[in-house]
């Protein structure tokens, strides 16, 4: 008998082996052939979203959650401050998803489809895209009941900006799922998540996250910079509870909003936006307003604030101190604040807070209030170091 022969001899001694063998080769053809099903029974609900905002164009990844409705949900990190977005649903070539991303910008005209941003909620990071038309053949994804669990096998696909490819498909286990307060570039979260340690990019934000059964058990949400292979996904009980509220709109771009006023403005070198306001009574006056919204919960406001002296700490007096908490009181908006320069110096500025979705109308009048307080100040102010420079003056001539 041969060396390969004796080698076979055991196992053909001992036919339960190759049984189990032959099993074990049917699990893993029929793992490969569901993973398969999955991914092209998702792939039906998922978009390629385009976004262009303050930052830039934004790309990322969304799920068609109501084809009745056209509503899509996305990461609110992915469109941005933007009120519209390009969304593409994949192409075929014969039978397979083309996933050339230069295919679907040039034929955008034929495969772009037009979405409105009508809703978001920074907390979970989430946007809800209401889309122009859906193709007939796309398909909302199925919610599934209740969380996933750890040990569970996912799949999700995504558009990573590192892949030349749209329609990335990636598996992975869920690590755990639980509550989670955390920062990222897109700001403060607190949301249930899926910690998975599926090798997700940037770009895959917004994509479904499904299990085994083909139904939607959360959205890529971010990747952890403190660990290899940790990724989070919002939990889809929390997609259907932000699906379930009343739906607040998304917070408008500044830049569009100042366009649609009669205001003065221009964009500073520190990335906010500078408006002059004019008053009769008290000169002109600069007033910033940030480019970025602030929000606790589901409220997103921007900053209006306006300077109207620097002064030395020896200047900071009991009875100004008292001035500007009395004029805080009486004012409609806004309040004074005292910030330090970091050079033993106090800035006074005034505050105010706008609601970011603000009509153009009702931000062009906080901003003109906003002038019209802290011009004022700053007139009152002027005359007391005037007086104080004379005063050196004459003392300064007298000891002469």
């Amino acid at each position: 008998m041969s060396t390969l022969n004796r080698s076979l001899r055991p196992l053909l001694l001992r036919p339960q082996l190759l049984a189990a063998a032959g099993l074990a080769c049917l699990s893993l053809t029929g793992t490969a052939r569901a993973d398969a099903d999955n991914y092209r029974k998702a792939l039906d609900s998922t978009t390629w979203v385009l976004s262009k905002n303050s930052e830039g164009t934004s790309s990322g990844t969304g799920v068609l959650v109501d084809a009745e409705k056209r509503l899509m949900i996305t990461n609110a990190h992915v469109v941005g401050d933007s009120r519209s977005a390009v969304i593409f649903f994949r192409d075929l070539k014969g039978d397979k998803p083309v996933v050339e991303k230069k295919h679907y910008l040039e034929n955008v005209k034929k495969l772009g489809v037009r979405g409105r941003v009508v809703a978001v909620d920074r907390k979970r990071d989430l946007a809800l895209v209401e889309l122009e038309k859906v193709p007939a053949y796309a398909k909302a994804i199925e919610l599934a009941a209740d969380s996933t669990g750890p040990g569970e096998s996912i799949d999700s696909i995504g558009n990573p900006g590192a892949s030349d490819a749209l329609w990335v498909y990636t598996s992975g286990k869920v690590r755990s799922v639980y509550t989670k307060q955390f920062r990222t570039g897109a700001g403060e979260h607190e949301f249930r998540v899926v910690e998975t340690q599926s090798p997700l990019n940037t770009g895959d934000s917004g994509g479904p996250v499904v299990g085994q059964d083909g139904k939607l058990v959360g959205i890529v949400q971010a990747i952890s910079k403190k660990g290899s292979l940790i990724s989070y996904c919002v939990d889809i009980t929390e997609v259907k509870e932000f699906l379930a509220s009343d739906w607040k709109p998304a917070p408008l771009p500044i830049a569009d909003v100042l366009s649609k006023t009669d205001l003065k403005h221009e964009k500073h070198t520190s990335g906010h936006y500078k408006v002059a306001i004019s008053t009769e009574k008290d000169g002109d006056q600069d007033v910033f307003v940030t480019k970025d919204t602030e929000y606790y919960g589901r409220a997103d406001v921007r900053k209006v604030w306006s300077l109207a002296a620097t002064v030395e700490s020896k200047d900071l007096t009991a009875e100004s101190m008292q001035k500007l908490l009395e004029q805080s009181a009486r004012t409609k908006l806004g309040a004074w604040s005292i910030e330090s320069d970091g050079q033993g110096k106090f800035l006074l500025i005034y505050v105010t807070k706008v609601d970011a979705t603000s009509t153009p109308a009702s931000l062009a009048s906080v901003l003109e209030y906003t002038g019209k307080i802290t011009a004022a100040m700053k007139k009152e102010l002027e005359p007391k170091k005037t007086a104080q420079a004379a005063s050196d003056t004459l003392e300064s001539w007298l000891a002469d």
